[in-house]
């Protein structure tokens, strides 16, 4: 600090209460950080007041415009200025600020946007004469009346004209747009039965509709899966597995998808507590804990997740935006999510996404057409018998000595063709990865099904197998620990030593024995005799780095997983390697058996299906 210019003067400073006006600046500055958070808190007052259409227009990124028109219950003429006043609400009575079943509760949302913006507010309630208020920078206009059929009307415009230099953190209006859009489609997921419509309206008129969700209809299962189709897209949603689970007053609902279908970051993970979108790191780390023996780091899974509770079990009053929340029980919410995602995934088997189906269809090039010429035409008449009977004949290898045949070809072209059993071909072909048929440069499998063709890595496939194995084994066996001769004395904080005494029984499990030794230290007596030497302070500050971050620690679990790959690996078939053909069917039936062996340890795909219809598209027969 500069001892010639001190932050507090010499002279007695003097406490001053603060204008209404300032108050509301300030409480705005907490609440509405961009256009986004105008349109978040509005449209969520929308949905609390029970309507089942919503609709959002916006002009300039919501900078000079932001309008939410619902059919909701609407507020009283004489409630309008009461509205506009700081901490007066609706939905709570004070007695119990845990007691929240709506998405607002604080009284903050209209008085801080009145304080930064123009703010008008038309309203009518069932038959009664609809009414309006105006607000310009705190400063709070009479109610008038105003011709309305029903709901509420709330436009924003000018945002941020009282406060001039939040202005000028305020990004495009491209970015600020998106950011509007990617709120809306939140709060959209978490009310289904709910109709959005979000407008472009810049320039005037009625503008561009850039989103727009019709109410779902049926159970809410299905409902939320057209939702979510809508949202996040049609693959993730034929590629997602339904979760539903419950444990001790939490329940879990949603959909997750399957590891092959991954993304490169994590923008298609949705989470929700008791409706409200969260961006928790508690629960982010347990949907990471929940793939984390079946994606790579550098892929991340796509989920829409919805825990619903007991309000008394969570404290959503813990984050000026609410976008954070605390749950009572952490552990339980992280072991629920943990748990119903791992058992979704094991059910799903081997299966895998269509859209490793699509990249392969995809990665098959058309035939070339002239710029300027008509795409070439097909005709695909289906030939009589007797036509394909002559055909046969004329194409079958001719009995000459000196004529080549395919058997001659198989040292040119490394690929063989398995004789087809005629009593086992209808049996096998029905079961999901269907009868072996080929084997193609000794390293793909060539199956037929009952609807197409399956193509598997075999290396990949057995190595998957192999994997699950050993890490049956391990788990059913436990985790050798190898005690160290002279036990490792690692210094660390008050804090840190706590918190990795904190999980030291989980840790022991797998093999890493750590005691108190006193003061500010721990001490390792054992290690997994798996990992071979190990650095223990080095591994006790990165177990501890991940407990900061991610609230677990899955350090050791990786360490040793990571070497039973590398087993799974060099054990497994090699490529290279002809198999017979009921070595190839009983590596399918294997598959079909495990769970997971839909992708690699690496989170590759095993296999890829191209449905007979997709085939026939590709050589024009449709």
């Amino acid at each position: 600090m500069p001892v010639d210019n001190p932050n507090i003067s010499q002279e007695l400073p003097v406490i001053r209460q603060l204008d209404d006006a300032a108050i509301n600046r300030i409480a705005a500055g907490e609440v509405v950080e961009r256009p986004a958070s105008a349109v978040k808190e509005l449209v969520e007052n929308a949905i609390d007041a029970g309507s089942t259409r919503i609709e959002i227009a916006y002009s300039d990124g919501g900078k000079t415009l932001i309008r939410i028109t619902d059919d909701g219950c609407g507020i009283s003429e004489d409630q309008l200025p009461l509205a506009l006043s700081r901490h007066a609400t609706s939905k709570i009575d004070g007695s119990d600020l845990l007691d929240i079943h709506t998405f607002g509760f604080r009284g903050e949302a209209l008085p801080s946007l009145g304080a930064v913006g123009r703010l008008t507010i038309t309203s009518r309630v069932g038959r009664a004469p609809a009414a309006c208020i105006s607000v310009e920078g705190s400063v709070m206009g009479p109610v008038k009346p105003a011709a309305l059929s029903g709901g509420t009307i709330v436009e924003l415009r000018d945002l941020f004209y009282a406060t001039p230099a939040r202005l000028k953190f305020m990004r495009t209006d491209r970015a600020e747009a998106q950011a509007i859009t990617d709120v809306v489609k939140r709060l959209a997921m978490a009310e289904p039965f709910i109709g959005f419509t979000l407008r472009d309206v810049t320039g005037g008129g009625e503008g561009r509709a850039t989103f727009r969700a019709e109410a779902e209809t049926g159970d809410l299962f299905d409902a939320l899966h057209g939702r979510l189709a809508k949202i996040i897209g049609k693959e993730f949603a034929e590629n997602a597995l339904r979760i539903d689970a419950e444990r001790d007053g939490l329940r879990l609902i949603g959909y997750a998808a399957l590891p092959t279908y991954s993304r490169g970051s994590s923008v298609a993970q949705y989470l929700f507590v008791n409706g409200r979108p969260v961006k928790d790191k508690l629960l982010v780390g347990a949907l990471r804990g929940a793939y984390f023996d079946y994606l790579s780091r550098d892929r991340h899974p796509a989920a829409a997740l919805f825990i619903d509770c007991d309000p008394h079990l969570v404290d959503v009053n813990v984050h000026p935006a609410k976008s954070e929340v605390r749950f009572r029980d952490p552990g339980v919410a992280r072991g629920l999510i943990v748990s119903s995602l791992r058992h979704a995934l094991a059910e799903a088997g081997h299966r895998a996404s269509t859209t490793v189906a699509g990249a392969t269809l995809g990665a098959f090039r058309p035939e070339p057409v002239a710029a300027d010429g008509p795409a070439r035409v097909y005709q695909m008449d289906r030939p009589s018998l007797g036509a394909r009977t002559a055909s046969y004949r004329a194409q079958a290898p001719l009995p000459a000595a000196d004529t080549q045949g395919f058997a001659d070809l198989t040292e040119s072209y490394s690929a063989r063709v398995e004789p087809v059993v005629e009593q086992m071909q209808p049996e096998t072909e029905a079961l999901p990865l269907g009868a072996a048929r080929a084997q193609v440069h000794e390293n793909y499998i060539v199956a037929q099904t009952e609807t197409g063709m399956v193509i598997v890595d075999q290396h990949a496939a057995h190595e998957r197998l192999v994997y699950e194995k050993l890490k049956r084994q391990m788990a059913e066996n436990g985790v050798a620990a190898q005690a160290l001769l002279i036990p490792e004395i690692v210094e660390l904080s008050e804090g840190d030593c706590a918190r990795v005494l904190s999980v030291a029984e989980e840790l022991a499990k797998l093999g890493l024995t750590i005691e108190a030794f006193g003061g500010d230290a721990v001490a390792v007596r054992e290690t997994p005799a798996l990992l071979g030497e190990v650095n223990a302070r080095a591994m006790v500050l990165d177990i501890l780095d991940e407990l900061d971050d991610q609230g677990e620690s899955m350090l050791v679990q990786a360490k040793l997983e990571a070497i039973l790959s590398r087993v799974a690996c060099h054990g497994s078939i090699r490529s290279g390697r002809r198999m017979r053909a009921e070595e190839m069917n009983a590596l399918l039936r294997e598959m079909e058996a495990t769970p997971h062996s839909g992708q690699c340890n690496h989170g590759r795909p095993t296999y890829v299906e191209l449905k007979l219809a997709d085939i026939e598209r590709l050589f024009g027969r449709t």
